[in-house]
This record gives C-alpha cells, sequence and structure tokens, in this order.
C-alpha cells in the first residue's frame, strides 16, 4: 500500500505513462495561456473595478451554466490510468475514514465514561432521596401517634432532667467552692496568724461564695430590671474581690456597694 502511494507510476505500462504526461502537458499549457491572457487583462483591471467585478461575475456565472450542461468527461481513456488513480483515491478515503473512525471511537469511550458517572450519580440521589422519604414518613407517622397527652409528658420527663441536671451542677459548684474557697469561719484561725483580717465578733455573720452567687443569680432572675445587690457586712471583701477581678460580678457605675452578675453568652 505504502509503495503504491510513494511510486504511483511504476505500477503503469509505458502506454500509460506517455499518455498521462502528454494529458500533463496539456493541462501545462492550457494553464500558461491562462496565464497570458490574465497578465494582458491586468493594466485595465483598476480602471473600473466595480465594473471589472460586475463582468467576472457575469462571466463566471456564464462558465458556471455552460459546465452543467456538459457531460463530465474521463480522467483519462487508459484503463491503467484510471485504475491506478481509482486506487490512490480508495487509499486516500481509508486513511481518512480511519482517522474518522479513531476520533468516534475516543468520542465513544468519552461518552461511555460520562455515562457511567451520570448513572453513579444518579443512584446517589435516588438512595439520598429514599432516605428523605423514610425520614419524612417516620416524622409524619410520629406526629400521629402524638397526644396531648404524650406531649406532656414528654414536658414534664424534659424538665425532671433538667432539674436533676441543674442539681448535679449545684453539688460540683458546692463542692469546688468548699474545697477550694472555704467558709471564712474555717480558715479565721489561720487567717488571725497571718493578717488580721476578720473580727472576732463577725466571723459567724459572714456568708460563703456560694451564698453570695445565689444571692446574685436569684437577683438577677427574679428582677432582671434591676439586678443589682448591696453589699453590707456579711460579704467579705477577699471574696468580692475575687468575683470582679475574674469577671464573675460586676460593680455598679454610680455606687460601689452594689454588685451585680456578669452576663454570660
Amino acid at each position: 500500500m505504502d509503495e503504491r502511494k510513494a511510486k504511483p507510476g511504476g505500477q503503469l505500462s509505458e502506454a500509460a505513462q506517455s499518455e498521462l504526461m502528454e494529458m500533463c502537458e496539456n493541462q501545462f499549457a492550457q494553464l500558461e495561456k491562462l496565464q497570458n491572457e490574465i497578465l494582458l487583462c491586468e493594466p485595465n483591471f483598476c480602471q473600473n473595478p466595480q465594473e471589472q467585478c460586475v463582468n467576472r461575475l457575469i462571466a463566471t456565472k456564464a462558465e458556471l451554466k455552460h459546465l452543467l450542461t456538459v457531460e463530465p468527461k474521463l480522467l483519462a481513456s487508459n484503463s491503467e490510468v484510471l485504475l491506478q488513480a481509482g486506487k490512490d483515491e480508495m487509499l486516500k478515503l481509508c486513511s481518512e475514514l480511519e482517522m474518522v473512525f479513531s476520533c468516534y471511537e475516543a468520542k465513544r469511550d468519552k461518552l461511555r465514561e460520562t455515562k457511567e458517572l451520570e448513572l453513579k450519580w444518579l443512584e446517589e440521589k435516588k438512595q439520598a432521596l429514599m432516605a428523605a422519604n423514610e425520614y419524612v414518613e417516620r416524622l409524619q407517622s410520629e406526629k400521629k401517634n402524638l397526644t396531648e397527652h404524650s406531649v406532656l409528658q414528654d414536658t414534664k420527663v424534659k424538665i425532671q432532667k433538667m432539674k436533676l441536671y441543674q442539681e448535679r451542677l449545684m453539688e460540683c459548684l458546692g463542692d469546688i467552692l468548699e474545697t477550694h474557697i472555704p467558709h471564712p469561719h474555717n480558715g479565721s484561725t489561720v487567717n488571725k496568724k497571718k493578717k488580721n483580717i476578720i473580727p472576732e465578733e463577725s466571723e459567724e455573720d459572714l456568708i460563703s461564695v456560694s451564698d453570695i452567687l445565689e444571692l446574685l443569680m436569684n437577683k438577677i432572675l427574679t428582677s432582671p430590671h434591676d439586678p443589682y445587690v448591696t453589699i453590707d457586712n456579711t460579704f467579705w471583701p477577699p471574696y468580692i474581690e475575687m468575683l470582679l477581678r475574674y469577671g464573675i460580678a460586676v460593680r455598679h457605675q454610680e455606687s460601689n456597694f452594689k454588685i451585680r452578675l456578669e452576663t454570660f453568652y
């Protein structure tokens, strides 16, 4: 196949080759004649370009009309030349068809891969839709089964759980305060040896940190419009200073003897 492409004339006889050469010479002579005519027409080409274009268009139409009426002629009368030309044309066509086939194969593989991805995506969406439908059906069935009594019981259970949780938190807070911040009366002996901070006659009146925190929390819950608690002799100053320093309590802007619980978010 490659030898025929490289040497198309190697398979022809001398008569076919001579005929083909004669046809080539005739075509070359005709091209030279046309070239000479074009060269002779060039000096007058730019005199009136619009008229020249119109004339050429009319001539082209007339030539086209003439060609449509003329019967097509064979390339050559020699069968060997026609056979070789047909073979070359068929080889060229086969090569082009092979290229087209390879392109379509690549496109087919790409479409197949895209199809598999789309099917996988569709299956995932179907599973998600089924799960959502099951969840909606379960919610609807639970909603139908709910009654006023069941809702009330559920609310009571939740309230009871919150109370138990609150009690545990308060117990943990009390244990932490008792361990790390004991009542001033319990450490009065040690404190009196170091510093004479607590007078002996007022030890019994001092309240613990847990009591102070409880007062602050109750105050902010019962009267949120006025959450401040007035400091009296029962508040030990180091406890007040500790609460203020660690951001648990805040002083009143106009009175240093009032504090409130800090707003936590």
